[in-house]
């Protein structure tokens, strides 16, 4: 049975579901940072992943990537599987822009964290719902 790790939960808010994953948006309000988890128990690696769900991450991350350049016009986005602190596979989503305070480098560890409002939670949160409703992906709240 699938289950949430408890760091990821800690660290994000729940969006919705994709046919394939779960869709979080991680607290630090420095980015538009959107995490992608496949609802199967015990995966770690991309490879663990059946071929068929492996073809339905890459539409997800695609559908999910396009979007985050559709809504907040970023310079690039960095798509990441890292696993060195959370086990569980799971795949950052991040939109970049050349004015961000960690700009060139990876996010990691380079700013402190920023708290959300509950307004910028809240847009943030809708922009994206808003743009992904009807393809096969459904909201959800915390």
């Amino acid at each position: 049975m699938f289950e949430l790790d408890s760091a990821l939960m800690a660290d994000t808010v729940i969006i919705g579901d994709f046919p394939l994953c779960r869709l979080l948006l991680h607290r630090d309000a420095n980015y538009p940072w959107f995490i992608l988890v496949p609802r199967i128990a015990d995966v770690t690696e991309i490879y663990h992943l059946s071929e068929q769900d492996q073809y339905q991450l890459i539409r997800e991350s695609s559908l999910l990537a396009e979007t985050l350049v559709n809504v907040f016009s970023p310079d690039k986005v960095n798509i990441a599987t890292l696993g060195n602190r959370v086990a569980q596979l799971h795949v950052h989503h991040i939109a970049r822009y050349k004015t961000d305070g960690a700009w060139p480098d990876p996010i990691w560890g380079r700013l402190p964290a920023q708290e959300y409002t509950g307004e910028l939670l809240a847009a943030r949160v809708d922009s994206v719902i808003n743009v992904l409703i009807g393809d096969g992906f459904t909201a959800l709240r915390n």
